[in-house]
């Protein structure tokens, strides 16, 4: 029972001395099971809990107090790596050989937390788009009385001090419509005009205008996909989508970069669709807008789609360009994402439904490739739940499959036996100090016949002043599917022969 339980279990005797875990608590905090028994339970714990824990017991031992013992509570926990995540921990009590001895049974919280967060940010977002949207549209009713009255007010007016003042008023409520515009794109409330387009029509269009408006310190790139789909959406929202995104780049990169402006047809499958939250499976046509920007960090990025919501300085923006994205995309029946990192520039994908018969994506394309056997991959990426999918796409494909946290884990993987992986599938930003990047140019100049294969949420042109340093490097741009995490491996496996 102990070997085959989901849940962690673990037991000490009364000084908090570990006597006995079972390989799911083994797993769970990423130590060999042999390195628990015989030292203090409060390695696994975090501060302050792990200075006051002995306390607990004693506390307990001497007033019978119970504040987990037969209750059970939410505490956090703290892996080899450092990192600590939400559990649940219920402790029993037992007699033996004449000592008490207790059990804690540990159940991980980090899939239900991250849901929950998912769930209150969708929340919010739709609280916050019916507030909005009712506030704008009361506010457009005051603004149709204002100018309206200002107009006819206007054309009585017998001087020019007195017509000015008229047009100052006029252009200010102007502006007041524009911005209750965007509010209601936001709350996703717009009139919307939709036509069937080609996307890469409307980014060639504006590629000259934009030359103009970034200046000579960024550099501007197209990537657009041949036979794109078309999809059905008001154009004069995907002109302004660009537009903001591009100038939002610009504002983002005061010494000069790169911006990269991207099209592409997406299928997302149901691996896929749990990445992008809020998408369902189907076909899209995906816009992206890269730049090598300053960044965000985590906590602007979760709140870089709300209204008003600005890090720039009073007077330079309203926050209310990425919102009205955010409400056109889903509006329009799609999603948007971010991916941004301080100092790694920034990367918004805007998916679009395909316009026309869309054929439902399945879990494994008949495309992603027949079974391939005797082949490891060397998976390095540190985010668990990444990395739980990754393996079992690749285990699904045939290949077999070694992990690690972060390029530490991975050198010594490789060091102690290099010869038994074919490839490194690597992800490009990691904790640690070492990124993708620098991985695969150590494994490049240690074991020169090993192939290593990138993958990111950024664009290809994010990484292509880093990658360009090694010889057939290739990036597989996140969120992928199986098909093309198959031909990748099978592209960067073939080029290394």
């Amino acid at each position: 029972m102990l070997e085959s339980a989901v849940d962690a279990i673990i037991t000490i005797d009364e000084r908090g001395i570990i006597a006995s875990v079972n390989p799911a608590a083994a797993r769970l905090f990423g130590y060999p099971a042999e390195d628990f028994i015989g030292r203090n339970v409060n390695f696994l714990m975090p501060e302050p809990y792990h200075s006051a824990h002995d306390s607990y017991i004693a506390n307990y031992r001497r007033t019978g107090a119970r504040k987990i013992i037969g209750i059970g509570r939410e505490v956090t926990g703290r892996r080899q790596d450092g990192s600590t995540f939400p559990m649940h921990l219920a402790v029993s009590e037992f007699e033996m050989d004449g000592g008490v001895h207790f059990t804690g049974i540990i159940h991980d919280l980090s899939a239900q937390k991250a849901t929950e967060q998912a769930l209150r940010q969708a929340q919010k977002m739709e609280a916050m788009g019916q507030l909005t949207g009712g506030i704008a549209h009361d506010f457009n009713n005051l603004l149709t009385v204002i100018i309206g009255n200002l107009e006819m007010l206007e054309a009585r007016l017998t001087t020019t001090a007195q017509r000015e003042l008229a047009t100052e008023a006029l252009e200010a409520a102007d502006l007041g419509a524009r911005l209750t515009a965007r509010l209601l794109a936001f709350a996703r409330r717009s009139h919307l005009e939709p036509e069937i387009v080609n996307l890469n029509d409307f980014v060639l269009g504006l590629t000259e205008m934009l030359h103009r408006t970034m200046g000579p310190t960024i550099a501007l790139s197209n990537a657009l996909t041949p036979r794109l789909w078309p999809t059905r959406i008001d154009p004069s929202q995907v002109e302004s989508a660009i537009v903001n995104l591009a100038v939002n780049a610009r504002d983002a990169m005061p010494d000069g970069g790169r911006l990269s402006i991207e099209t592409g047809n997406v299928s997302v499958d149901a691996p896929m669709a749990e990445d992008i939250e809020g998408l369902p499976p189907g076909d899209y046509v995906r816009l992206s807008v890269a730049d090598t920007g300053e960044g965000m960090p985590p906590d602007v990025r979760e709140r870089a789609f709300e209204p008003f919501f600005t890090t720039k300085e009073p007077g330079r923006g309203t926050g209310l360009g990425l919102s009205m994205i955010y409400g056109f995309a889903k509006q329009s029946g799609g999603h948007a994402t971010i991916y941004s990192e301080p100092g790694r520039g920034t990367r918004v994908n805007i998916y679009l439904p395909r316009h026309g018969e869309a054929v439902a994506a399945p879990d494994l394309p008949e495309d992603a490739g027949p079974a391939v056997t005797g082949r490891t991959v060397l998976v390095v990426e540190d985010d668990p739940r990444v990395r739980r999918l990754t393996v079992n796409r690749l285990e699904a494909l045939g290949y077999g499959t070694l992990v690690a946290a972060d390029a530490h884990e991975a050198l010594a993987l490789l060091e102690a036996d290099a010869g038994g992986v074919d490839l490194v599938f690597t992800d490009l930003v990691m904790p640690g100090g070492i990124s993708g990047y620098e991985l695969a140019r150590r494994v490049a100049s240690d074991w020169p016949g090993l192939p290593v294969l990138l993958t990111s949420g950024y664009a290809d042109e994010l990484v292509r002043r880093d990658a360009d340093a090694i010889a057939h490097l290739k990036v597989l741009g996140k969120p992928y599917r199986q098909a093309d995490l198959a031909h990748a491996i099978a592209e960067a496996l073939e080029a290394a022969k």
